[in-house]
Order: C-alpha cells, then sequence, then structure tokens
C-alpha cells in the first residue's frame, strides 16, 4: 500500500508538467498506454512466476492458455480496465481545469465512498465496519472541501487578473505623464545650452549667482539620471517578479502556453469532468475484486480462480486497448480546445516523449502494488491508497506553484483538506484485515 501510495500519486504530477509545456494530451496519452500495458507485463513475468505451480494457484503463463475456462473473469477485468482508462482521460483534461490538487482529491474520494462500500460488501465484510465507514465518511468530506477549495482558488485567480488590468492602466497613464516631464525637462536643458552658448560667445564671466544656478541645476540633473537608473532596476526587478508564480501574468503565460485552454471556463464543466473521472475510479478496483475472487460464481467447478497478476494483465491490456483506441480519434476529432494532430505528427513528436512512458510505468507498478495488497489485506483497505492527493498535492504546490499568492480561505480549505485525507488514509488502513 506504501509503494502504491507513492507510485500512483507521483506519475499524474509528470502527466501534468507535459500539459503544462504544451504537449498535446493525445500524444502523451498514447506514450502512457504502452508503458502502463509493459509494467502489467513485467509483473507479470516476474511475480506471477514466482512459487509453485499448483492447479489451485497456477503461475502466469500456464493460466494464460486457459481463457476458455476462466473468461468471466477475464471479462470482469477487462470492464475494470476500461473504466480505468476513461477515468485516466477524463483526468488529464480535469487536471487543465481544476488543477491537479482538486482533481486527485475529489476524483479519489469519490472513489473511496462509492469503491470501498462495493468492496466491502463483495468482500464478505472481512474489513472492520466501525473503522472503515468513519474512514470513507473523511474522504467524503475532503472531496467538499476539495470544491470549495477550487471555486476559493478560481475567485482569487479572477481577483489577480482584474487587479493587473488596473495596475497595467495607471502604467499606461503614468507613463504618458513621464513623456510630457521629459518634453519639459528637454526644454530646460535648452535654455541652459543656449545661456552657456551667450556667456562663451560674449566671451565674458559668468556671475556668481548664474554659475551657482547653473552648478545647482547640473546637481540635480545628476541625481535625476542616477534615480532613472535605480527605477529602471527595480522596474526590471519588478518584472521578473510578475511571472513568478501565483501572479496574473504567470497565469495568462500559462494559459498561452498550455495544450488546453481553461482561463474563463465554466467552474461546472471541470467540476463534471472530475466527478465523471471518479465514478470511473469507483469501479475499477471492485471488478478487479470480482475476477480474482469470484464472487458472483461465474466460473465453473473445479476452474481456479485468476491469480492478481493474470487479472492485472487482462486489466492493462484492456486499459491499453480503450486508450489507444480514444486517443487516436481524439488526434483527428480532439474536444476542449486541443488542437488537431495525426499519427504521423505524433510519432515525430519526441520532445516530452520520456517523460510520458516514465508516468506510465509508475502507474502500471503502482495499480499492480495495489491489487496484491487487496488480495491481501482486503480491497476495501486498499482503497487507502486512494490517499495519493497527499502526494500529488505537494508535488502541485512544488512544482507548479498552485495556490501561491492565494486568499487566507483558500489556504485555510487547503490546510483542511488534507488534514482530513491524513485521517481517512490511517483510518481506512487500520481497517485491514487477513483474507482467509
Amino acid at each position: 500500500m506504501a509503494v502504491a501510495l507513492v507510485l500512483l500519486g507521483t506519475w499524474p504530477v509528470v502527466l501534468a508538467v507535459l500539459e503544462r509545456r504544451g504537449r498535446l494530451p493525445q500524444h502523451t496519452f498514447l506514450d502512457f498506454s504502452i508503458t502502463n500495458f509493459l509494467a502489467a507485463v513485467l509483473v507479470a513475468l516476474t511475480f506471477g512466476q514466482i512459487g509453485p505451480n499448483t492447479p489451485e494457484t497456477p503461475n502466469f503463463l500456464t493460466q494464460l492458455t486457459q481463457i476458455h475456462n476462466n473468461w468471466p473473469s477475464i471479462l470482469f477485468a477487462a470492464a475494470g480496465g476500461a473504466a480505468l482508462s476513461l477515468g485516466k482521460l477524463a483526468s488529464q483534461y480535469g487536471w487543465a481545469f481544476v488543477g491537479l490538487s482538486v482533481t486527485e482529491v475529489m476524483g479519489s474520494s469519490l472513489k473511496v465512498v462509492i469503491g470501498t462500500t462495493l468492496n466491502y460488501f463483495l468482500d464478505g465484510r472481512i474489513n472492520k465496519a466501525k473503522v472503515l465507514f468513519p474512514g470513507v465518511g473523511c474522504f467524503l468530506i475532503a472531496a467538499v472541501l476539495g470544491s470549495l477549495l477550487h471555486s476559493s482558488s478560481a475567485a482569487d485567480n479572477q481577483e489577480k487578473i482584474a487587479s493587473s488590468l488596473v495596475n497595467n492602466s495607471n502604467s499606461n497613464r503614468n507613463r504618458a505623464n513621464e513623456e510630457l516631464g521629459k518634453h519639459l525637462h528637454d526644454k530646460g536643458n535648452g535654455e541652459v545650452n543656449e545661456l552657456l552658448s551667450y556667456h562663451l560667445s560674449q566671451n565674458c564671466t559668468l556671475q556668481r549667482r548664474q554659475l551657482l544656478i547653473l552648478i545647482f541645476y547640473l546637481a540635480e540633473r545628476s541625481k535625476d539620471l542616477e534615480e532613472a537608473r535605480s527605477n529602471a532596476s527595480q522596474d526590471h526587478s519588478q518584472a521578473q517578479d510578475k511571472t513568478a508564480a501565483g501572479t496574473a501574468e504567470f497565469l495568462v503565460a500559462l494559459e498561452e502556453k498550455r495544450s488546453i485552454k481553461v482561463l474563463g471556463a465554466k467552474t461546472v464543466l471541470g467540476i463534471g469532468i472530475v466527478v465523471f473521472a471518479g465514478l470511473c475510479f469507483a469501479l475499477f478496483l471492485p471488478a478487479i475484486n470480482l475476477a480474482t475472487n469470484d464472487h458472483w460464481h461465474t466460473l465453473p467447478d473445479g476452474v481456479p480462480r485468476l491469480v492478481v497478476y493474470t487479472a492485472n494483465f487482462y486489466f492493462a491490456l484492456s486499459c491499453f486497448a480503450v486508450g489507444v483506441a480514444l486517443n487516436v480519434r481524439f488526434l483527428y476529432r480532439p474536444m476542449a480546445g486541443v488542437a488537431a494532430s495525426s499519427l504521423a505528427a505524433y510519432l515525430a513528436d519526441g520532445e516530452g516523449r520520456a517523460l510520458a512512458l516514465l508516468a506510465g510505468m509508475l502507474c502500471g507498478l503502482g495499480n499492480a502494488f495495489t491489487f496484491m495488497a487487496g488480495q491481501a489485506a482486503g480491497y476495501a483497505a486498499a482503497d487507502s491508497v486512494m490517499a495519493l492527493p497527499l502526494v500529488s498535492t505537494l508535488w502541485g504546490v512544488v512544482l507548479f506553484g498552485e495556490y501561491r499568492r492565494s486568499s487566507r480561505r483558500t489556504y485555510a480549505l487547503l490546510g483542511s483538506m488534507l488534514l482530513m485525507f491524513v485521517v481517512a488514509m490511517a483510518v481506512l488502513m487500520s481497517s485491514s484485515a487477513h483474507r482467509k
């Protein structure tokens, strides 16, 4: 569970980095799907081949030849893979609309509320209900706090942009005043030059009073030049500060660079995408539970149940097939304002490919460890790995500057949400039980 928590909390961050750099999500998800499937193959050929090959618990390669007997369980595993693929695809757009932290929090919370309840009853109530369901309640509270956090953060961003527009207007007005002052100053310089030329041409000595006035003027002119240099240095420093994370200029620059345009989008759209992703996430773990434990007795008598490694293989195969099919379509018919592309353009787009492949491997290994933990200690308790927003939010704040320069209300909601996740994770893990 601990390994899965770290892996599943890190791969969304890698994909979010690519989206913010402007790489098309279709290209990223195609690369991601490849290594996500290869991770399942790697686990199956290593962990799945360890131990004795018995009729009750056959090794991966042995069970791979028994598809004619265990196809009902294979269908459950494939259905779980399809659900997860849809959830991941929706999440990638959700990150752009409502941010990495809120997407992970709301999606994971909905997954735990629904998925944990289903797994509890599927597993014959082996987990401690008095401990399990208070943990589910904490996840539900975290989902509500996540929604409030997004609304507060969106309001902060709108206020930053509005203030930036006002400041730009004032700056333009000040620039006009500076031009007028420069004109008057240049006129003053002309009068002094005329005075000097006159005295030199007349070959006469400057009067003491005139000399003092001239020296005073030149001293003031030198002082003005020093102040101008100082102001220019400060303006350069302020220009650098404007591009810092959390500023209006940073938000606008990010919007111009990223592949999914979200400024001005309706909040309801972003929340709707995240809710859909959470519902998809809620179904894939119960599907694996059915595939590995045959709770509905769909297998013929004497046919061994799918070992977790075989179930993970079919799960990842389905996830790969659905992900590739959808994203090839999105290459030519994209959504959410993403630019269209082609297979040739995808193959030629090598920038960021290594990160996308890394994200797929992290996710594939994280899913495998989650299924292993669920088979050992109950799938309801394994839902504690959905506390992955703790990891994702940390990455989001450190790498992306999410919530920087926000209001006190936003910071209070962020802290409350993370605290609720810590409590929920601890409670769910403590409900673990040994599967007989």
